[in-house]
């Protein structure tokens, strides 16, 4: 059987996406002081595949998704800053990357600034980024990748109603040890299903 029955819509122009107490829009060249506060917290980076950064290394590392919203090419991806709907205040980015068009399916993933736990806005968000890969960019299947000491990460991607698929038994040297990496998925036609999607 050769092709894939997935056809990949357009990329829209413009993206914003808001909800009771979040919204989420294509992150600009402004944010980069504000994303450092919280990229630049140590214990924020202690599970993500980089150092604390300043505002220049996010540059270096993402300036290439600033204000994209297309998920194709061989860097292309979406990077969304995360705001509070009541004061603009950003406090956290979400990604939508590693497109496999043909399967339909991309990987989500997310970073979020301490100051804002605990008040179930980093779930608002990430069920946000969901329902715009499936609704705007058409997609079937996500996945988070997490690493599995990440228990704040792991929990969050269960409260969203994400399936674990796999647990990695130290598969990578990462940060001075061998850590366990725990996959998570979640296919369209699941997410339309009652528990995922209910506030």
């Amino acid at each position: 059987m050769t092709g894939s029955p997935f056809v990949l819509p357009p990329a829209p122009e413009k993206l914003e996406v808001t909800r009771e107490r979040v919204r989420l829009r294509p992150f600009e060249e402004s944010d980069l002081e504000a994303m450092a506060v919280y990229r630049g917290d140590a214990e924020v980076c202690r599970f993500l595949p980089f150092e604390p950064q300043t505002a220049d290394d996010i540059r270096r590392r993402n300036g290439h998704l600033i204000g994209c919203t297309s998920l194709e090419g061989e860097r292309g991806g979406v990077m969304l800053v995360i705001e509070r709907t009541d004061d603009g205040a950003v406090i956290g980015d979400l990604v939508l990357f590693h497109l496999d068009a043909e399967a339909g399916s991309a990987e989500i993933g997310w970073v979020m600034s301490p100051a804002a736990s605990g008040k179930g806005l980093a779930t608002e968000a990430v069920r946000a980024l969901v329902d715009t890969a499936f609704d705007v960019y058409g997609l079937r299947r996500l996945v988070a990748q997490i690493d599995a000491d990440n228990e704040r990460s792991a929990a969050l991607a269960e409260r969203i109603g994400m399936r674990r698929e796999a647990h990695f038994v130290e598969n990578e040297w990462f940060k001075g040890r061998w850590s366990d990496l725990l996959v998570y998925a979640v296919l369209d036609r699941e997410w339309t299903a009652p528990g995922p999607s209910a506030p």
